[in-house]
């Protein structure tokens, strides 16, 4: 028999990983760096969503993972686009460099 593992152990690992995330976000200037430090984020969100859904037998927790991807998966697309063209222009860029594309 398979031992089932307890939903407080996902809920710290969420924390571990949210904690990850935004200590990299606050820490480091590199765009891309950021960009996957929010998506860590958003993946430990996501974790909470699926343990506490599981825990309470409940399917409104998955239905809010799915929407999070899909709004994750457009993020990814649009954001990751920019940041590389970014980033190929300028290599050594920051984002103190680019809060100047505000106007």
């Amino acid at each position: 028999m398979i031992a089932a593992i307890p939903a407080t152990s996902y809920l710290l690992l969420a924390a571990l990983l949210f904690s990850i995330g935004a200590f990299g976000l606050l820490i480091r200037r590199n765009p891309l760096i950021m960009f996957m430090c929010i998506e860590l984020m958003l993946n430990a969100a996501n974790l909470t969503f699926v343990a506490l859904a599981t825990e309470l037998g409940d399917i409104n927790g998955q239905t809010a993972v799915f929407f999070v991807l899909v709004v994750a998966a457009a993020e990814v697309v649009v954001g990751l686009g920019i940041i590389v063209a970014i980033m190929r222009r300028r290599p050594g860029a920051t984002a103190d460099d680019l809060a100047e594309l505000k106007g």
